[in-house]
Formats: structure tokens, sequence, C-alpha cells
């Protein structure tokens, strides 16, 4: 049976309103823009928050959440080229890096009603280890089914386009959870986003933008400018990005509206 409970918690952590930005240090430089993870405003109210370095991207997971609050990645061509030929597995597991105390579990997802939704996709990694990497529960988020095989894949697909285009990326890619209650799922509690969003920047074309969608059966997909994301959510995705970076012209998917 569908197990659904709402699940209040401190409203430092959901998000009523942002607040200058605390730098966050990274174990797992290779994986963020000049060596620097996000900067988060409620980081302190997230915690416990352990950074996880996976061979191919890395994620800050929450205990407060029980999902990662991002998964960075440097996307090549050489890898998306790779990652094209492996075959999905689909096998999700614990992490057993985290404490019990700290994680999500299986059966938390079991007859939820949502999907196991990647922050690093599978459909980026290269070879059969990195593949196993993303599919740990550290990586993933309680996601809506139709937002997971609809909009959010087909921006995934655009990114590692862009990828092939221009040939490196710099991508992260989180939750939100806005409002004063959330929903949780299973016996862990695991916090279900309001909404998902991706972070991308190119250095050839020196532009960056960041995909804003709903976790809902109506995705509202935006495409919003760095500024004006690190104003709406207190995320600076990108803290290294070089001055006078400009956005990135992204025309799709086109269910996704471009906001100023």
């Amino acid at each position: 049976m569908r197990r659904l409970v709402r699940y209040a918690i401190a409203a430092s952590l959901v998000l009523c309103g942002t607040t200058a930005a605390l730098a966050a240090s990274s174990t797992c430089p290779e994986s963020f823009l000049g060596g620097e993870a996000p900067d988060y405003a409620r980081l302190a109210q997230a915690a416990p928050a352990r950074e996880i370095c996976f061979r191919k991207f890395a994620v800050l997971h929450s205990g407060a959440t029980r999902t990662p609050l991002w998964a960075g990645e440097h996307l090549t061509a050489a890898q998306v080229q790779a990652a094209e030929a492996m075959t999905r597995t689909n096998r999700f597991h614990t992490e057993s890096r985290l404490p019990r105390s700290e994680r999500s579990e299986l059966s938390d997802y079991r007859k939820s009603g949502f999907d196991r939704g990647h922050m690093a996709p599978s459909g980026n990694m290269p070879d059969a280890a990195s593949q196993a990497d993303s599919f740990s529960l550290a990586n993933m988020v309680p996601q809506n089914h139709r937002l997971n095989t609809g909009v959010w894949s087909q921006i995934e697909e655009t990114v590692r386009d862009v990828v092939m285009l221009d040939g490196e990326a710099w991508v992260v890619t989180g939750p939100l959870f806005t409002g004063g209650d959330v929903q949780a799922i299973g016996n862990n509690n695991v916090l279900v986003p309001t909404t998902v969003w991706k972070a991308v920047y190119d250095p050839k074309r020196e532009g960056a933008a960041v995909y804003v969608a709903d976790n809902d059966d109506s995705p509202n997909c935006r495409i919003m400018s760095v500024d004006a994301f690190k104003t709406m959510s207190g995320i600076d995705p990108f803290p290294a990005l070089p001055a006078g970076t400009g956005r990135l012209a992204l025309t799709q998917p086109k269910a996704c509206q471009q906001v100023k």
C-alpha cells in the first residue's frame, strides 16, 4: 500500500526567502567549476551534510532531507559518446557510506508513487563502474514519474547535445523544497522536492543558465539566468563563474519557458 505523509521541517531549510550564500568546501574539486562546490544559504540547516566523491560526479547529501542537495559533473564529449554505448542497469542500491540514520532505503520508494530520480543521470556515465555509482540512492530524489520520463529526460538530452556540440560543460543538479510543509515518503521520511533544477555552464560559449522544473504532474519548466536562480533559491551553483559570463542560449525543450 502506498504510504505518503506530510512532514514539517524547519522553515529555515525550506525556501521561504533568501539570505546570503555560505561557501561549501569540496573534497571532490574535479566535479565542480574551478574546484568550488555550490554555495548554499541554508547549508547549516541541512546538516548533517556529507560530500561523497563518485567516479564521474560528486554529491552533497543531506541527512535532514535524505536526498542529495546537489550533484556536480564535468561532462566532456568523449564521456557522452562512451555513455551512449552503455546499457542501463537499473540496479538501485542504498549508499553504504552514509549512516543508516541519514540515508534513504529502497523500501522508502517502494509503492510511494514517486520515481527514484537521478540527479547525475545514468545516461552520462561512460563505463559500468560509474553507471553503478549513479544508481546509489545518495544520487536520488523522489521525482514525479511524468516529469522524470518527460521534460526532465529532455533536459538531460539537451545538456548532452550541448556537450557534444561544444566539447564540455559543467553541470550542477539538485532539488528545492518550497513552503513550510512538504511531502515525505517511506519510514525514513525522505523529503519530496517541490522543484528540481539543473545549472549548465558552457565554457566555449561563455554562457550559463539554469533549468527549473516543478515536481508534479504538470511540470512547469523555466530557463533562468544564474543570477535570477540565486535570488530565487539562495544557491549559487557556480561560485567560480568567470566575470562577464553571459546567459547561455538554451531553447530546448520547447516546453521550457524563458524567464528574464
